[in-house]
């Protein structure tokens, strides 16, 4: 078990001076990020510890930017040896990665305008993930699993109870004059429970809540009665035949198909070409009934904070509009590349340049409850798992396998696995037919229950 790291200095008067040595040192422009984090995770297994970790985690890393007649060179290093040497070395290294480094001419900071951050509270941190006593943490984990075992005999394993806590900070500063920092605390519970079958046949699911704060956590026991329904409701499940049917969505299904819509409409895919939606911008490729909202300033959200990875202040961007595409989601430099302004969506790791992130990135909600779905559904598919990875977004064609239950006049009625569902995002987009009240966030992406016409489910 590590020891968790504690801050020695103040890391926002060393981020400023990060960047001031480089400057001195030859940069032209220069930012510096530094993170620290604390983590505690255990899993119970059957009512045993299975695994106990703690730790704590820091580092920096520095991009340069050199200015050249066509643009600039730029380099990053990183480092977690916080010692002046370390300083020193992170601070050459850098330069000298961008003495060699190719000229690009769509390369630089925002101009000094452009930054911002939002400065109200918005709830990230709370310091009660971390009241628990270890004994208590476990007991946590334990009392999910113990819960899961005990809904039904037919459960008779687990992959663990788990208990998982996180708090981090964050400092950014850059050459242009911007300094900021925020923490986050993140506390999460589930279980996952193994049951058998009539022929034999285990299943398992899983459950869990998460939280900002313990005291927003669902209880352990109905994150494990949770866990054990889902898991039941696998058990004995059929192929169907090969068919063109209705597909229904569940929420944490439905909102893999929004992180698609956003991976389709980075400013990375569509400066490249490399994504169906280039050249799109104002068109209808939705229902009417489909908006798409990447929202990094929610109150207490998981994919909120002040400021984006290059410094500018978090908005809320309206990706696609009752069914219209009104915005590319978008840092500094693919802004520039594609002619247009950053929609402050950068996001980046200690090291590299700034890539694109989504905040609290979700598909509106509809005013249908899922009953009112189901009942609107003749013969079809509840997916409540998808496996691998089909989607290609050149052209938009999706295939992944799934399992989930049939629908029968409106009713649920049996599992199904063994399956592939098949379309195209242009037209599964299109084919929207109805949308959930049941938006609820457990994670920064997030979506309702979703009815899609027109696609191909292949079994047998």
């Amino acid at each position: 078990m590590n020891s968790t790291v504690q801050p020695t200095t103040d890391l926002s008067s060393l981020a400023t001076d990060i960047v001031s040595k480089a400057l001195k040192a030859g940069a032209s422009d220069a930012e510096v990020t530094i993170r620290e984090g604390d983590e505690f995770s255990t899993t119970v297994r059957m009512g045993e510890v299975e695994t106990l970790k703690e730790s704590g985690s820091r580092g920096m890393g520095l991009r340069v930017l050199i200015a050249t007649p066509n643009g600039h060179r730029v380099a990053s290093t990183s480092s977690s040896d916080f010692t002046p040497e370390g300083i020193d070395h992170l601070v050459d290294g850098a330069l000298a990665l961008a003495g060699v480094t190719s000229e690009d001419p769509f390369a630089g900071l925002a101009d000094h305008s452009e930054f911002g951050k939002v400065e109200e509270d918005l709830h990230l941190y709370y310091e009660d993930v971390y009241s628990l006593p270890t004994t208590e943490r476990i007991e946590y984990a334990r009392r999910a699993e113990v819960a899961a075992l005990s809904a039904d005999t037919r459960i008779t394993n687990s992959d663990g109870g788990n208990f998982d806590a996180y708090t981090g900070r964050k400092v950014f500063a850059n050459s242009r004059g911007f300094a900021g920092e925020y923490r986050t605390s993140s506390c999460s519970i589930s279980a996952t429970p193994i049951a058998i079958g009539k022929n034999g046949e285990m299943q398992r699911d899983y459950w869990y809540t998460y939280a900002r704060s313990l005291r927003k956590l669902d209880t352990p026991e109905s994150v494990g009665l949770e866990a054990a329904r889902r898991t039941l409701r696998r058990l004995d499940g059929r192929r169907v035949k090969t068919q063109q049917a209705p597909i229904v969505f569940a929420p944490e299904i439905a909102r893999s198909l929004v992180g698609s819509i956003f991976e389709a409409a980075s400013g990375e895919a569509i400066y490249r070409g490399a994504s169906f939606l280039t050249g799109r911008l104002g068109e209808k490729i939705a229902d009417s009934s489909v908006t798409v909202i990447d929202d990094h300033t929610i109150i207490g959200g998981f994919g909120t904070s002040p400021f984006d990875g290059e410094g500018l202040p978090s908005r809320r961007t309206v990706m696609i509009e009752q069914g219209v595409l009104t915005n590319y989601l978008l840092n500094t430099y693919t802004a520039r590349k594609l002619g247009m302004k950053s929609t402050a969506n950068a996001s980046r790791g200690l090291a590299g340049n700034p890539g694109i992130g989504s905040g609290n990135l979700f598909l509106a909600a509809g005013s249908m409850l899922p009953n009112e779905i189901f009942a609107g559904v003749h013969s079809g598919l509840y997916v409540t798992e998808l496996l691998g990875q089909g989607v290609n977004l050149v052209t938009g064609d999706y295939s992944r396998g799934a399992s989930g239950l049939w629908i029968e006049n409106g009713e649920l009625v049996y599992p199904v696995q063994q399956i592939t569902i098949a379309g195209n995002l242009q037209q599964m987009l299109q084919n929207i037919t109805a949308i959930g009240d049941d938006l609820v966030f457990r994670g920064s992406l997030a979506a309702p229950t979703l009815r899609i016409d027109g696609m191909t489910i292949a079994g047998e």
